[in-house]
């Protein structure tokens, strides 16, 4: 197998299991009657699959996971631009097969009923019913925060070994924040998997602030990060 396939295969593998592991929290544990894990539960469920996520897989792809993150680091120059439809196209196949494999799951019970299904959105389909520019800011500002984390615990001048613990941690606090808002996205491929399955149309009709956002969020995290920050250096996971 070519280097080419193997990191495009891991960024498969990597956005199927955040976008699995994430949302499959959300879908089948959040709700469960007296003992569901609820929004913490679900913040540190996407957490920690980044965090396995990127050990497991980063050393061969850089662990993006999120179309939104190779946009950033292809703005901040850690990563070439010629590569990026590949990646986009891989991560965004990874989220769909896991929302397909989530969504057997799902049905696998007598009476299920699928609606939500983790999906992301603004106004009447906010869990907080928060509008659509509220979204919008929550989406594009913790965004470029994910992109400054990642950019700055990727540098050669940060501890080494440890870049998947901050980045993780980093998306677990983003949940706690966001989730009300917007279920949080942050991540264009992990909403385009759930809302393709999901009983609702609105989820598609509102897919478009949660490629939009995420993606000018990276781009602005990158642009701050090249001007303020960074030193020009960085390493793999």
């Amino acid at each position: 197998m070519n280097s080419t396939l193997k990191k495009l295969s891991a960024e498969f593998l990597g956005t199927f299991w955040l976008t699995f592991g994430g949302c499959g929290s959300a879908v089948l544990a959040a709700a469960f009657p007296e003992l569901g894990i609820g929004f913490a539960g679900v913040s540190l469920a996407f957490g920690l699959t980044v965090l396995t996520g990127a050990y497991a897989f980063g050393p061969v792809s850089g662990g993006h996971f999120n179309p939104a993150v190779s946009v950033g680091l292809a703005v901040a120059g850690r990563f070439r631009l010629s590569e990026l439809p590949g990646y986009v196209i891989a991560q965004v196949c990874g989220a769909v097969v896991a929302a397909a494999v989530l969504y057997l799951i799902a049905t696998g019970k007598p009476g299920a009923e699928i609606t939500g299904f983790a999906t992301n959105g603004f106004g009447e389909r906010s869990p907080g019913k928060f509008g659509m520019q509220a979204a919008l800011l929550t989406e594009i500002v913790l965004t470029a925060v994910f992109l400054l984390v990642i950019l700055g615990a990727t540098a050669k001048r940060a501890a080494a070994g440890f870049a998947g613990l901050a980045i993780g941690l980093c998306l677990t606090l983003i949940h706690l924040v966001s989730i009300p808002v917007t279920n949080t996205s942050v991540n264009p491929a992990r909403s385009t998997g759930p809302a393709l399955f999901a009983n609702d149309p609105g989820a598609l009709d509102q897919l478009w602030l949660f490629w939009a956002a995420p993606i000018v969020g990276a781009i602005l995290g990158a642009v701050i990060h090249r001007l303020f920050v960074s030193d020009s250096d960085s390493r793999s996971l």
